[in-house]
This record gives C-alpha cells, sequence and structure tokens, in this order.
C-alpha cells in the first residue's frame, strides 16, 4: 500500500505454508517492504506436478507451476523474491547484509532451524542491534513438544478446540482450516508493529518468540473459564449456551441454509414465525434480511461462490483482483482495516515469481553491483528456477 503506516519498514521474510505467509501479507498490505528469502525448493521442484496435487490459477499448472500455486499466490502478495542459499557460506553473508539494512526478520520453522545456518537471534544482533527477530516455532523453542513437528490441523485438537466442537462428546471435529495458523499470523503482525512502537522509545531491537500452540490457546478464553468454575465445557452442535434459540435452517432452494441467533424467547418467537411462513419461498439471502428486518441476528450460509458474489462484500471492495502478463487475474481477499477510506488497491502487486527480485533488492538495499551478482548466480547462491 502506498503510503502506508508501515511504508519505509523493510522486512525479510523466511516464513513458509500458512501462519508466517499471513503475518507478512497483512505487513506487506499496510505499507511495509516484505522481501521473502526463498531456497530453490521452498515451492517445490521444477518437476511437472501430479494432477490434482495444487490449485493453480486459471486452472492450468502452466510450465512455471511453482509461481502459480494458488495457495501461495493468495498469501504472498505485495511482496518480493530473494532466492538464496542459506546453506552456502556467501548466501548467509549476503542475508547478513540484508539484515543490517533491514527492520525485521521472521520465519516459522522449527526451533533450531535458524541457529543450525549459524543465523540465531545473536548473530542477527550483532549485525544490526536495532533488528526485531520474531520467531515462531509450532510449540516454542523450549518444552517437551519443542522438537515435534506442528501443522494446524495437529495443533488444533490440542488447544481444546476440537473438544468443544461438533454435535456431542463421540465425535471431535477440526475446523477444517487449521485455525492455529490464522490466530498466529494475524497475531504476528500485531507482535510486529508493537515491537515497532517499543524500538522508538528504547532504539534497540528485540527477538519475539510466538508458539502456534499457545497463540490458538488464548483463544479458548470462555471455556478455560467455565472448566476453571468448575463446569464441563462440552459440543452443543449449532446450539449457543446463553442464547435462547440457535440454529442452522432450512431456506428454499436445493442446499440453502440460514443461521439464526435469538437471545431471548419474544426473539425466538418472531423467528419461529417467519420461518414457518417463509422459509418455503424465500432463497437463503431473502431469508436472511426478512429476519433481520425483524431483529433477529441471520445469515445466509454461504459457500465460495456465494460469498464471492455476496452483495456486502462486493459493496464494499472487500476482494481484490490482481493479476500480471503471466497470471490470470483473480480476486484475493483484501485487508479488513480500511485506513483513510481507502477501498481501492490499485497499487497492490500479485505474488512474486520465484527469485523474480534478486538483482533489484541486491543492488536498491546493498549497493552490489552486477559483476558481484553475476558471481553469486554463477555459483548457485542466486537462483530463479527450483531444483530439478
Amino acid at each position: 500500500m502506498a503510503d502506508g503506516p508501515l511504508e519505509g519498514v523493510r522486512v525479510l521474510d523466511l516464513t513458509h505454508v500458512w501462519a508466517g505467509p499471513l503475518g507478512t501479507r497483512i505487513l506487506a498490505d499496510l505499507g511495509a517492504e516484505v522481501v521473502k528469502i526463498e531456497s530453490r525448493t521452498i515451492r517445490g521442484t521444477a518437476h511437472a506436478p501430479t494432477p490434482g496435487t495444487g490449485i493453480y490459477l486459471g486452472g492450468e499448472s502452466g510450465t512455471d507451476h511453482w509461481n502459480r500455486q494458488g495457495i501461495f499466490v493468495k498469501l504472498n502478495r505485495n511482496k518480493q523474491s530473494v532466492c538464496l542459499d542459506l546453506k552456502a557460506r556467501a548466501g548467509r553473508a549476503t542475508f547478513l547484509d540484508l539484515v543490517r539494512e533491514a527492520d525485521v526478520v521472521i520465519e516459522n520453522f522449527s526451533a533450531r532451524v535458524m541457529a543450525g545456518f549459524d543465523l540465531g537471534f545473536d548473530a542477527l544482533r550483532a549485525a544490526n542491534d536495532r533488528i526485531i527477530y520474531v520467531t515462531m516455532p509450532g510449540y516454542g523453542s523450549s518444552g517437551p513438544y519443542s522438537e515435534w513437528v506442528a501443522f494446524g490441523p495437529s495443533v488444533e485438537p490440542m488447544t481444546g478446540l476440537s473438544a468443544i466442537m461438533g454435535y456431542g462428546p463421540d465425535e471431535p471435529r477440526n475446523t477444517a482450516i487449521a485455525l492455529p495458523d490464522a490466530i498466529a499470523g494475524v497475531a504476528s503482525a500485531a507482535a510486529v508493529v508493537t515491537a515497532l512502537n517499543r524500538r522508538k522509545a528504547s532504539g534497540r531491537g528485540e527477538m519475539i518468540e510466538l508458539s502456534l500452540h499457545e497463540a490458538a490457546v488464548s483463544f479458548q478464553g470462555d471455556f478455560l473459564i467455565e472448566r476453571q468454575l468448575g463446569g464441563n465445557p462440552r459440543p452443543i452442535g449449532n446450539l449457543h449456551p446463553a442464547h435462547a434459540y440457535s440454529a442452522v435452517v432450512r431456506a428454499a432452494g436445493e442446499d440453502a441454509w440460514v443461521a439464526v441467533s435469538c437471545r431471548t424467547d419474544a426473539e425466538r418467537a418472531r423467528c419461529e414465525t417467519i420461518l414457518a411462513e417463509c422459509a418455503d419461498t424465500l432463497d437463503k439471502q431473502a431469508l436472511a434480511d426478512r429476519l433481520q428486518r425483524a431483529g433477529i441476528a441471520a445469515g445466509a450460509v454461504n459457500a465460495a461462490p456465494d460469498y464471492l458474489d455476496d452483495p456486502q462484500i462486493v459493496a464494499r471492495r472487500f476482494f481484490v483482483d490482481l493479476g500480471r502478463e503471466d497470471q490470470p487475474s483473480a480476486p484475493y481477499p483484501g485487508l479488513p482495516v480500511v485506513l483513510d477510506e481507502r477501498f481501492e488497491h490499485s497499487d497492490w502487486r500479485s505474488a512474486p515469481r520465484l527469485g523474480e527480485h534478486n538483482r533489484a533488492v541486491l543492488k536498491d538495499w546493498l549497493g552490489y553491483d552486477d559483476a558481484r551478482i553475476d558471481a553469486l548466480e554463477g555459483d548457485g547462491v542466486l537462483a530463479d528456477r527450483p531444483t530439478g
């Protein structure tokens, strides 16, 4: 975002999968200059992908499938890419040169990866004592789980969320979207903004450790308190523990549903009257509108095609069409924070190609000349294609 609140902040992004890239996407959307530091294998190999193994822009993997994978493109807009081999001594030296010019380094490797590269916080701080270093290990850098592999779907049940989802104690369920990743991603962006503010006063950087596991546990406040007070939180399906009525009800049409929630018995009575009169004749959007006009909280149960066309979403221009000459245009979720009524995002850019900004970043940030960059390319320290 041009003239965004984080304009002038430089971020080195070593994150992957979902939690970390979501956090750095938020920073980029807010105007930070985010440079992804990628290995040649982070997006997969150059071999043609197995059919059915990815969601690609335009429905086709293309000859450069590593640049077209839909989830990667969704999470990495407004960033630049430098493909740098951190296993090579020259790659680590170049990275530390970038650290000297950066404000933030963020990664979500397992707990020992950065130390294994000799790029732990002590090394980063020696290069730049103002650096803010965010590390996002799945379970933190200490404790009996610190070496465990962590992905959102396996972490989620450990947070207590699965135990209260579903319709009974015999069928615990996950959310299917790995909420710990999204929670940790948003928390990481908030942590960076907080640390930048603290640095204004102290003049020094700091290390921030953010556990995927703990970030999600922190969202279990009401159920945790209920247990502490002697209660027994349990799955109750679509019911609400404090409302008179909460359900998902049918509307007219195939597989059409509306969620309703009534705080009082009077609201429930109004809701039941409307449902008896209209549920068989109104589609889900019209039924939700009718209930809302009666003062009842209601909303259509939407799948992806529905919310792309949802009149509220369309009116607020939330989805942003991004594309470029080698990628078809597609709608992507915008930033749910509107600054100065700026709904247009004409300055936003699609996700970068692997290594697309190798030369530009090393020249702009570090003043490297062409000969030095050519040497790094010749030695395989810089690249713009995956292995294989």
